[in-house]
């Protein structure tokens, strides 16, 4: 019994990893934050596996309750606040990427990497046209 302990801890690992493979080998920002979500799910699991007590109940005191072990909830209520601002900030890469979509047509990331190439290169090559210098002709 004691393995499958051990066992959990490997399961969080490998969500965790997983997401991070979306991350770091997709080029769709769609697919980018999808892995982000992925990866932070393993990472909410993993707290809350850690508030638990082997043989805890819920902290609620009541009578009779003198010598019980209770789990710990302060895991519990941090990965709730974690999870909401989790969706917040998905909701806002989103929202983002819609806005990358209006202005380069792709969700691409190489494909945006390379346009932005493309507008560095064609305007670092402009060279600001040289003033003239008025030259006075002398009447003799």
């Amino acid at each position: 019994m004691e393995s499958l302990g051990v066992a959990n801890y490997w399961i969080y690992v490998v969500i965790m990893m997983i997401g991070f493979y979306a991350v770091i080998s997709r080029h769709n920002l769609v697919k980018k934050v999808i892995g982000l979500g992925i990866f932070q799910t393993g990472i909410f699991l993993l707290y809350i596996s850690m508030g638990v007590n082997k043989g805890g109940i819920a902290p609620i005191k009541g009578a009779g309750m003198e010598g019980e072990i209770f789990t710990n909830p302060i895991p519990h209520v941090l990965i709730l606040t974690a999870i909401v601002v989790s969706l917040a900030t998905m909701a806002v890469a989103l929202a983002i990427i819609i806005n990358i979509h209006h202005s380069y047509g792709t969700i691409e990331a190489d494909e945006i990497y390379l346009m932005d190439n493309e507008v560095e290169e064609s305007t670092s090559s402009f060279e600001p046209p040289q003033p003239q210098l008025a030259v006075e002709e002398t009447v003799s």
